[in-house]
């Protein structure tokens, strides 16, 4: 099978993929998290979490899909397993079933970490000049600092 001429070298192609993997690992280990706690949230704001958080593994899911895709076009294979995932994600699983508000911190000081990563991304797809990934980053960013802002808003 060929390369694909993307207009990024390989030597760049393998440094972004690297970095997109670890922003997959805590998206996806994001994703778990947030629909966990969408089964197993209860309390006076049950109604009202329990559809945000919807809302937000729902995204996630899309997310994960994207940014897998996006290692695939770097030429890469992308990460799909718990394990691989556990060695490279920041964001770290939770045991037992906290506190909706436990809930709302942890979901909010997630965010940031993927903001992180993004962050990351960013920085080594400007450096090899891959605008495509440029764009997935910055949108992931975007979507991830607006998420940490309305769960700390909650919090407040």
């Amino acid at each position: 099978m060929s390369k694909l001429n993307i207009g990024v070298d390989e030597k760049h192609k393998k440094i972004i993929a690297e970095e997109l993997s670890s922003l997959l690992a805590d998206s996806y280990t994001l994703y778990l998290q947030t629909h966990n706690f969408h089964w197993n949230v209860v309390g006076p704001k049950f109604h009202d979490l329990h559809l945000m958080f919807e809302d937000q593994y729902t995204e996630l899911a899309e997310a994960v899909d994207e940014i897998a895709e996006r290692i695939r076009t770097l030429d890469a294979p992308a990460p799909g397993t718990y394990k691989s995932f556990s060695q490279v994600s920041h964001v770290k699983e939770v045991e037992g079933v906290p506190k909706a508000e436990e809930m709302i911190k942890i979901l909010k000081e997630n965010n940031e970490l993927v903001v992180e990563s993004c962050r990351k991304v960013l920085k080594v797809a400007q450096e090899g000049e891959d605008e495509s990934t440029v764009s997935l980053a910055s949108d992931r960013m975007r979507i991830h600092e607006k998420t940490a802002w309305m769960l700390n808003s909650m919090v407040q």
